[in-house]
């Protein structure tokens, strides 16, 4: 490593050490801010995650065919649809399929269609979709075929996801950007105050020809270290409370929602590379707007 950036790490350090009550405020300060923000970050994306699994569950459109669509009729049609780009799967389903399909969804209900005195359901021909977003070219080609007699899809409930999502999108980024900023504010004032209780030191070395690197690389490496540990801290605390609900209400959130949470191993490394990255950037960032501010030559007393 080189000599000079030995020298402004132990001077940081030491600089740390003679301001601790600064030092802790600063940390606490985005150990909070990171702790907000993580919470934020995991509830978005999750919501994100399991708004795309809720969407994924309505990529079908069921064609209702007419009773005299004969089974080569549809073979024909559904081969049709396998061309178009859109189009991950066709498949067939008698009537007495979807009956029983039906009967499933009844549950210990099921005897009531068995009461019925014949099967009211059509043959069909179910399109699973790639994209969730793009149905509606779908939908508009299969509109032109002959023998169909209806057409069955969640175009509503689809377009809602995808607004709902939109919008949780906007709201988690402006969010994030208010965290940040004041996650900066934070630590360039946390610095500004090391700086100014030395400002008459810091006179003294650059009477005696201290050059700025050497002046600032200590802040510089002071706001990296507080806002790294402080991130490793929070991301910690995050993550400790992102295990506990996993393991006591996952199982029941993907009853309820039909989508599950992101998994803990995929959690664990993602977050704990972005709150590191994040840490260091926050303090640097804080570290540099205070020094361009109190530390530049022009403003340093004579």
């Amino acid at each position: 490593m080189n000599t000079r950036v030995i020298v402004a790490l132990r001077q940081a350090f030491r600089q740390m050490g003679r301001n601790l009550t600064m030092t802790a405020t600063s940390l606490f300060s985005i150990m909070a801010i990171l702790l907000i923000l993580g919470f934020f970050f995991v509830i978005i994306v999750n919501v994100n995650y399991m708004t795309q699994g809720i969407k994924e569950s309505f990529n079908s459109i069921q064609l209702n065919l007419l009773e005299t669509t004969s089974k080569d009729q549809a073979d024909r049609m559904m081969a049709d649809l396998k061309n178009q780009p859109n189009v991950r799967n066709v498949t067939y389903q008698t009537k007495d399929e979807a009956l029983e399909h039906w009967k499933g969804k009844f549950g210990d209900q099921a005897d009531l269609l068995n009461r019925l005195p014949e099967n009211p359901l059509p043959n069909s021909i179910i399109i699973e979709v790639k994209d969730v977003d793009n149905v509606d070219s779908v939908v508009k080609y299969a509109d032109g075929m002959q023998g169909i007699e209806s057409m069955t899809y969640s175009k509503d409930t689809v377009n809602k996801l995808i607004r709902v999502t939109n919008i949780i999108q906007v709201v988690a980024l402006v969010l994030i950007i208010f965290l940040l900023f004041i996650s900066i504010v934070v630590v360039s004032n946390t610095i500004k105050l090391t700086v100014i209780a030395r400002e008459r030191e810091i006179t003294i070395m650059k009477y005696i020809g201290a050059t700025n690197w050497y002046i600032r690389a200590p802040f510089l490496f002071e706001g990296m270290i507080i806002g790294l540990v402080g991130a490793l801290i929070s991301g910690a605390l995050v993550l400790t409370v992102y295990h506990f609900v996993v393991a006591k209400y996952g199982v029941n959130i993907v009853m309820i929602m039909s989508a599950g949470l992101i998994s803990e191993g995929t959690m664990i490394e993602n977050l704990t590379v972005i709150f590191a990255a994040l840490g260091v950037s926050i303090g640097a960032c804080g570290s540099i707007i205070s020094m361009r501010r109190f530390l530049d030559t022009k403003k340093v007393k004579n």
